[in-house]
């Protein structure tokens, strides 16, 4: 037998899925995450996990691996010394940016650390013009001046970004050939090749940032390399994109910048094919960790990808799965501010010491420990009888909170849960309503291990009918990695009308684009019956300050292709603007080409339904507290893995698992379908 294993590295937990390819079974295994060394963690989960199933690295036939490495190390700041050489006169372009204020009256917000201090920030005489052609041509021996100062400096990385580079990449390309020369042992990051668009700032931000992540990313990488190799292991691994495909080792130390959202985005990738098994096609992702809530909008089955994002405070340009992100996860600190008011999150206890109620020194109460205290998780013991908890520790530190809020220990836990909800209802109206979608129109999909936590509550707050929890909520992303395909994304940016003087431009750009894509398909390996490539451009209105992505028509570009696009574009716009400006000139900023090769995925198949009686899963009953009741209610507990397809539930319930645990309200029922996704709606 042939198995394939998905690994997703979080801040507290590592998840490992893995797939039998022959018989069809699929085991989850979780192991605590290890942050001073993540493959030290990922090593041991895999180890673990193929235990489990009696079987040894040599069996697998796939790795794949989500990642937070990069994620982490740009938030905490703990890229290397990096170097930067830019266009004379642009040397404070960094800091400068687009001259935003974020925090509009906020007079005392602090501006993100720069990531290249002034002194290492170096201008060489170059210029392109705004068609790609040279207006002054680099000026080789400054800039070996300017790298042998650097030289002194101990500079670990250096970006290389010039004015209107990624329309011409002779000059670029010629600084890397000499910073080669001058510096052979520095990490080199050049705009072209990280992210070859336009709009300087953006551009400047992303290699910046590519070039202080990539030592950290390389390091990561090869102790990873060594660890899995010492245990066996004889394929090559992939690793996660923030795009939901996966790519080799060595092209992921090149390009960290690309995995930036490497974990959450398989988690989309395996909401997208659940969904699609299940026959819901409008969708929007929960997952919720232990320092974080994603979300994500799936529009008939699809969740849009995004080329720009801002990382914590950091423009990145990189083609990514449409993601928000906010500081509410099980481990979310609860506190109150100097209002005197109830605040859950940003800040996380992550995995040591983790919440008060692992009892290992932690004194600030959680959303964990929250839940813990109202007993809609196990008082007990957690992970299926593998982790002990404390519920006095719990209800002691809630109770410090209560003092200062002048309530009683259960309506102040019930508060973190509600200003929690409340936190998560207001990310999924982010990318929902404020973009012109309706959450009731969708379904609410909960995964991370307390999405199906908190699941009911929010589909409540936001008036939605549907919640689905997946057979595996708790380790989604790791089952994503066994659902998605190789990837690359390229890009070319060329600012041109949409009419026919526009047609010889984009037929060559496109062409460019694809010889990239082939390059990178013979690099990978993939033979030719699995090579499949998407095209996309990015249009506005001219002098708009944005773009909408729209799917550029197969076969060659003609005047009906523009249509097409005209059509598309116009009908995104109403979607998203509400309106469309008739008359108004239609412009082409970006060519986009998705490059694909497909791999053996995980397949599931529907099984027959065995009748509505769920009595033989139930293994307790549980007093919870339940604020729709305002006490402790009575609750049947519902062990997942003996629900059978067809099994009705009634609330208010519980359904406990090793990897989650799924609430359902008093006025809510849960159905089990025939692939054995949990359907909580609310009671006719």
């Amino acid at each position: 037998m042939a198995w394939r294993i998905g690994v997703d590295s979080g801040g507290t937990f590592t998840d490992v899925c893995l797939f039998d390819e022959d018989s069809g079974k699929v085991e989850i295994w979780k192991v605590s995450s290890t942050p001073d060394d993540p493959s030290r963690g990922i090593t041991t989960g895999v180890v673990e996990g193929l235990d489990q199933v009696g079987k040894t690295a040599k069996d697998l036939s796939f790795l794949g691996h989500g990642t937070t490495v990069a994620t982490n190390a740009l938030i905490e700041l703990r890229g290397v010394k990096t170097g930067l050489i830019v266009s004379d006169g642009f040397r404070d372009l960094l800091e400068i940016g687009r001259q935003k204020r974020p925090n509009l009256y906020d007079m005392n917000a602090e501006k993100p650390e720069q990531l290249v201090s002034r002194d290492l920030r170096r201008e060489v005489p170059e210029r392109m013009k705004y068609d790609g052609t040279i207006d002054v041509p680099l000026d080789e021996a400054a800039l070996r001046a300017e790298l042998r100062e650097l030289a002194g400096q101990d500079i670990k990385s250096l970006a290389v970004c010039f004015l209107y580079g990624f329309l011409n990449t002779e000059h670029e390309e010629l600084a890397k050939r000499v910073i080669a020369e001058e510096l052979p042992d520095v990490f080199v990051s050049t705009s072209h090749d990280v992210a070859p668009e336009f709009r300087e700032f953006e551009r400047l931000s992303t290699t910046v940032v590519n070039a202080y992540l990539g030592p950290v990313m390389q390091r990561y990488i090869r102790r990873l390399k060594e660890n899995l190799a010492e245990i066996g292991l004889e394929i090559a691994p992939q690793l996660t994109q923030s795009n939901g495909g996966v790519i080799g080792f060595d092209t992921a130390a090149n390009l960290p910048v690309r995995t930036v959202l490497s974990g959450p985005s398989t988690g989309v990738v395996a909401a997208q094919a659940i969904g699609k098994m299940s026959g819901f096609d409008n969708i929007i992702t929960f997952d919720v960790g232990g320092t974080s809530s994603d979300v994500a909008l799936l529009q008939n089955g699809v969740c849009q990808l995004t080329g720009e994002a801002d990382v914590h405070g950091y423009p990145i340009k990189a083609p990514m799965l449409d993601i928000h992100t906010v500081g509410a996860g099980g481990g979310s600190i609860a506190h109150v501010d100097s209002g005197g008011l109830l605040k859950v999150g940003p800040r996380s206890a992550g995995a040591h010491p983790g919440p008060v109620c692992y009892g290992l020194g932690s004194t600030e109460p959680t959303v964990t420990d929250a839940n813990i205290v109202l007993q809609t998780l196990n008082p007990v013991e957690i992970l299926g009888g593998r982790m002990k908890v404390r519920r006095d520790l719990a209800v002691a530190s809630v109770q410090r909170l209560a003092d200062k809020l002048g309530l009683g220990v259960m309506e102040t836990a019930q508060g973190i849960i509600s200003v929690v909800t409340a936190n998560m209802a207001k990310a999924i109206r982010v990318i929902s309503v404020q973009r012109g979608h309706d959450p009731r129109d969708y379904a609410l999909m909960a995964f991370g291990g307390a999405g199906p936590l908190h699941a009911a509550r929010l589909a409540r707050e936001l008036d939605m009918g549907k919640v689905i929890v997946p057979l595996t909520p708790g380790t989604l992303c790791a089952l994503g990695l066994l659902l998605t395909d190789l990837r690359a994304d390229f890009a070319i940016s060329r600012l041109l009308p949409l009419d026919d003087s526009a047609l010889a431009s984009i037929d060559a750009g496109f062409a460019d684009l694809m010889g990239q894509a082939g390059a990178w398909f013979d690099a990978e390996e993939i033979s030719e019956d699995r090579r499949v490539m998407t095209r996309t451009a990015d249009m506005r209105y001219m002098g708009q300050n944005y773009e909408l992505s729209v799917a550029v028509p197969a076969g060659p570009i003609t005047p009906e292709t523009f249509k097409a696009l005209e059509e598309g574009f116009e009908a995104a716009h109403r979607q998203r603007f509400g309106f469309v400006a008739e008359g108004e000139q239609i412009q082409l900023v970006t060519l986009r080409l998705e490059a694909a090769g497909v791999v053996n995925k995980a397949q599931f198949k529907p099984q027959p339904v065995e009748g509505h009686d769920a009595s033989a899963a139930q293994i307790d009953t549980r007093d919870v507290y339940m604020a729709e009741a305002g006490d402790f209610v009575s609750c049947a507990v519902y062990a997942r893995d003996r629900l059978r397809p067809g099994n009705v539930i009634q609330g208010p319930a519980i359904v406990e698992q090793m990897d989650t645990t799924t609430v359902i309200l008093p006025d809510m029922s849960g159905t089990v379908d025939t692939y054995l996704n949990l359907i909580l709606e609310v009671k006719a």
